[in-house]
């Protein structure tokens, strides 16, 4: 499986092999929480199936959602590099299946092939310069701008599929309330821009700069 990992695709698969074997597959139930902010969890997940929720919570019960992963994708990897607890929660918006990495085991792997730490490091700038843009979404944009580029963000191309998220879901994403939220929805498939299936979201057309 570590061999269709992005971090991984310059490794020969035979030395991820290796790795590998020193992972643990686990399977979670739909709603698990796989670590908390602040705790001290050095692993590395690595998603094979399912769907997992990247969130922070305020001491009042309110959730931000940082981003939604799923199969392929991998979180945690702070914590293998710097030794500080989680900076943020996870938990399984689906019924998941997850391997898990501990940070001695990865660390030796890097040690072995060093060119691992290059990978890393512009995978870690990736999700900076994602979460900057999210950072500005919220800070310029309007609900109707911040739900059309969180679409897009989730949905990649225009005619790729995203999961389906609750209203709730995506209000939690853009920080609006789950009435706004519902309303841009309806008027984005009124207007033809996107079409909710029993499991997905597709966008069909570029949505208008404005609404």
């Amino acid at each position: 499986m570590l061999e269709k990992i992005r971090l991984f695709a310059n490794i020969p698969p035979e030395c991820l092999f290796k790795l590998e074997r020193t992972s643990s597959l686990r399977k979670y139930p739909k709603n698990t929480i796989l670590f908390m902010e602040g705790d001290d969890n050095a692993q590395l997940f690595i998603i094979k199936s399912g769907l997992v929720c990247i969130h922070t919570d305020d001491n009042e019960g309110r959730q931000l959602v940082l981003n939604y992963m799923g199969p392929g994708e991998y979180f945690g990897e702070l914590a293998l590099l710097d030794d500080k607890p989680r900076s943020a929660s996870a938990s399984t918006v689906e019924d998941s299946a997850i391997l898990s990495i501990s940070r001695e085991h990865f660390r030796a792997f890097m040690r072995e092939y060093p060119e691992l730490y290059e990978v890393l490091m512009v995978e870690l700038v990736d999700r900076i310069r994602a979460l900057t843009e999210n950072v500005k979404d919220m800070a310029l944009l309007d609900v109707y701008g911040r739900v059309a580029h969180t679409l897009e963000r989730l949905c990649g191309e225009p005619v790729e599929v995203s999961p389906k998220l609750t209203h709730q879901d995506i209000a939690n994403m853009v920080g609006a309330s789950r009435e706004m939220v519902s309303r841009v929805m309806k008027e984005l498939v009124i207007g033809g821009y996107i079409e909710i299936q029993q499991k997905h979201i597709r966008i069909l057309k570029s949505f208008p700069k404005n609404w």
